[in-house]
């Protein structure tokens, strides 16, 4: 594992002395800016980003957050500590193996990638229904609603500015783009979104350990759609499930849901779909930003697959969005050129 990026300050040095004793060994981060330590008591501590100014936010969500999914009956880990004066959570230490990296050894095919899958989706509905009730909004640090104007600011414009201009270097996009958005933002923000919303559910935020997984980097937490999450989990850059799987899992998720809620089936799919652009259109931006702001080349290697999927939902609205679908199949062609160029 690498080590921490960013300084320990001396409040931060004393706090963790105190809440995980003796041998202190740094983890590696990916793609956040927090910092991690683990014992050999089976516990981690995650400091805040330094260079963030809602780092202390971001903390405070993830302790409290944490506890009421932990009380909801959701696989997280355990929360054990928390320092209010650092935001230094301790939690508990469930390993280094992710969903992402069974899929890459053993491949989707795998009967223990399917009944893991089948598990996750299982626990996904469970978790929205029953950790929407008692959901305070105060602990929630980035915003207590995915809303309209969440998906315009920080998905869609987000996806023009980090991953259009910065990444590919276009320098002007059709006006009707910016409609388009609108428009898409208007019939995502139709469901309604009275659930628990992960908002960065995929195959790296999940931990498996002793034949269980468990949910990771919730502290983003907040109401929101249903389709949501499992459209992060269905269209996750980081595997990019094939076809039949995506269909097994998308079917064994409402047969889960139905036990617990009421759906009107043809509005969730609706629904289902734009919330899947939406989530793309994160993706591409953050995976972007990661590249180039953050100078992280390993996440450059998504792209292609997250522009893919982005072109393939795109064909299944029925051309709703035109110049959206132009914007992409142009950027698209444009990647497999520097590909074929490499």
């Amino acid at each position: 594992m690498s080590g921490v990026s960013g300084p320990i300050s001396v409040a931060e040095t004393r706090a963790l002395a105190r809440m995980l004793p003796g041998d202190q060994v740094p983890m590696a981060a990916d793609g956040s800016g927090r910092r991690f330590f683990r014992d050999r008591r089976g516990r981690i501590a995650i400091l805040p980003d330094p260079h963030n100014p809602l780092g202390m936010r971001e903390a405070r969500a993830c302790w409290h957050i944490g506890n009421h999914l932990h009380n909801c009956a959701v696989p997280v880990p355990r929360m054990f500590d928390f320092d209010p004066e650092t935001g230094i959570v301790v939690a508990e230490d469930l390993g280094d193996l992710h969903l992402h990296d069974l899929v890459r050894a053993e491949g989707e095919d795998s009967p223990l990638v399917h009944s893991l899958y089948r598990r996750v989706v299982g626990e996904l509905a469970r978790m929205q229904v029953t950790a929407a009730n008692g959901l305070d909004p105060s602990w929630c640090w980035q915003g207590s609603v995915y809303d309209r104007e969440l998906m315009l600011n920080l998905e869609s414009r987000y996806f023009l500015r980090e991953f259009v201009y910065g990444e590919m270097g276009v320098t002007r996009v059709d006006p009707a783009v910016e409609a388009e958005f609108a428009l898409l933002a208007d019939r995502a923000a139709s469901l309604p979104a009275t659930f628990f919303l992960h908002r960065d559910f995929q195959s790296r935020n999940i931990m498996v350990a002793d034949g269980e997984v468990y949910f990771i980097d919730f502290q983003g937490g907040r109401r929101g759609p249903l389709p949501y999450d499992l459209a992060s989990l269905l269209v996750d850059p980081y595997v990019a499930l094939g076809h039949g799987l995506r269909e097994e899992l998308f079917s064994h998720y409402l047969t889960t849901l139905a036990g617990m809620t009421e759906i009107d089936l043809p509005f969730f799919l609706k629904g289902y779909y734009c919330l899947s652009l939406q989530r793309n259109l994160q993706i591409l931006g953050a995976f972007a930003r990661l590249a180039n702001r953050e100078r992280k080349e390993e996440f450059r290697v998504y792209l292609v697959p997250a522009l893919r999927s982005l072109a393939r939902q795109l064909e299944e609205v029925e051309n709703i969005f035109p110049a959206l679908t132009a914007l992409v199949v142009k950027m698209a062609a444009e990647q497999a050129r520097i590909k074929d160029d490499y």
